[in-house]
């Protein structure tokens, strides 16, 4: 499974995992794994999937892992987004842009293996798929100031 995938995994989980007692993330994580395959209708007229969680032992394992280390986080994470984000407060966000952030900000100072342009590049992708129309710009916004003050 490519990087890009186990974000958009990630994100997919992190987001619902907004809605419930941290005490739950891993019964929602679980429920994640369970849930059958689903398909949609693209614009075009072409089915496509839009959950399909088969996947290498691995990758779960990296996956869980992965979402338990941002949602132990979170304070931390939403605090550096704070300093940041002028005018915005995590507490006024989206709750998608916010689980972008938090998975992007999370991979820039935890993840060694990610550059931080790669998590920016993939945080706007992330947002691109997700987000309303200004969800990118405020993404890229963010990030880049993060960038900078390193």
């Amino acid at each position: 499974m490519t990087r890009r995938e186990m974000r958009e995994h990630c994100f997919k989980i992190l987001f619902g995992v907004e809605f419930y007692p941290t005490e739950e993330i891993k019964a929602q994580v679980e429920q994640y794994f369970d849930a059958p395959q689903e398909d949609d209708v693209a614009e075009n007229g072409t089915e496509e999937v839009v959950h399909n969680v088969e996947m290498k032992e691995v990758d779960r394992t990296f996956l869980t892992d992965r979402v338990e280390g941002i949602a132990g986080k979170i304070p931390e994470l939403d605090a550096r987004i704070d300093e940041v984000a002028q005018g915005w407060k995590t507490s006024r966000m989206g709750k998608v842009e916010l689980t972008i952030l938090r998975q992007a900000v999370y991979e820039m100072q935890y993840d060694s293996e990610v550059p931080s342009k790669v998590a920016i590049n993939e945080a706007v992708n992330l947002a691109k798929k997700f987000g309303g129309k200004d969800s990118p710009a405020f993404i890229n916004g963010v990030l880049a100031k993060l960038v900078t003050e390193e």
